[in-house]
């Protein structure tokens, strides 16, 4: 195992090199500008695209974007708490779960009206309905391979960062002339607005109690991914040659779930939750 590791590093480095120095770069555009890092991510990384068919890159830039990727969809777990959900009561969980039933069965219905699969419906449904582009990469990474599924993903991702980039700037706005108050304000904008960064932006620009109530709705928001995606995997390899081991909970979101507990029981320090 040691001798396979020691081969494997040197495998991977340039590639997972690539990677993360297109992330940093990303993160510290998105702090400078104010705008979504996912989205200067993809922008670079469309722009180095051409190092995906060096042979030496390749392997570790694959080895990010699915190993490491995984990783990071189940590193969410450390914004959670099982207090976080018993908070918000069973009248705002029901309407949370129900918004997301109702919108992941749009995206199909609308993906079947417009000629387009079911799966590419239940794709951009799931990024609308839970966290953004975490859950369209979620959601992507349990989908079965296609030829369409990379152009699929990076539609759903680009589509999700900008329209919560114009929710983040507008909702405030619809909530004020509605006249919500500051808990039906967070409810509305944690409720609808799919970056967990931007739900926080748009919620303290009205009130600190909005913005908690904000933020608290968008993490459940976020613990639902779990099922969500769990249940999504099993539809997508029925009827497949998927091996049968994928229909299992995929190790990412056992570490999403194990976070989540480990964050209820124990108070974690802030360094390691950041």
């Amino acid at each position: 195992m040691i001798s396979s590791l020691r081969v494997s590093v040197p495998h991977l480095a340039p590639g997972v090199g690539v990677a993360v120095t297109l992330g940093l770069a990303a993160s510290f555009l998105g702090e400078h500008y104010g705008a979504p890092t996912m989205l200067f991510a993809l922008l670079l990384g469309m722009a180095l695209r051409f190092l995906h068919d060096d042979e030496r890159a390749a392997p570790g830039i694959n080895f990010a974007g699915r190993s490491i990727l995984r990783l990071g969809v189940g590193l969410l777990g450390l914004r959670i708490a099982m207090g976080d959900v018993a908070a918000v009561g069973l009248g705002t969980l029901a309407f949370i779960a129900g918004a997301i039933l109702t919108t992941i069965l749009v995206g199909v219905l609308l993906a079947r009206i417009f000629g387009m699969q079911g799966k590419f419906g239940a794709l951009t449904g799931g990024a609308v309905a839970i966290c953004g582009a975490s859950a369209a990469l979620a959601i992507s990474a349990v989908m079965p391979n296609s030829e369409s599924k990379e152009r699929d993903t990076i539609f759903a991702v680009v589509g999700v960062t900008s329209l919560s980039t114009l929710a983040m700037i507008i909702y405030p706005i619809i909530s004020n002339a509605i006249g919500h108050s500051n808990v039906d304000a967070g409810i509305f904008l944690g409720a609808t607005i799919h970056d967990v960064a931007q739900v926080v932006g748009a919620g303290y620009s009205i009130s600190p109690e909005a913005g908690d109530m904000a933020t608290l709705v968008k993490l459940i928001r976020v613990a639902f991914l779990v099922p969500v995606v769990f249940i999504l995997a099993i539809i997508f390899t029925r009827g497949t040659n998927e091996k049968k081991g994928m229909i299992g909970l995929p190790w990412f979101l056992v570490l999403f779930a194990v976070l989540v507990v480990l964050n209820s029981l124990v108070s974690l320090p802030e360094a390691v939750t950041q």
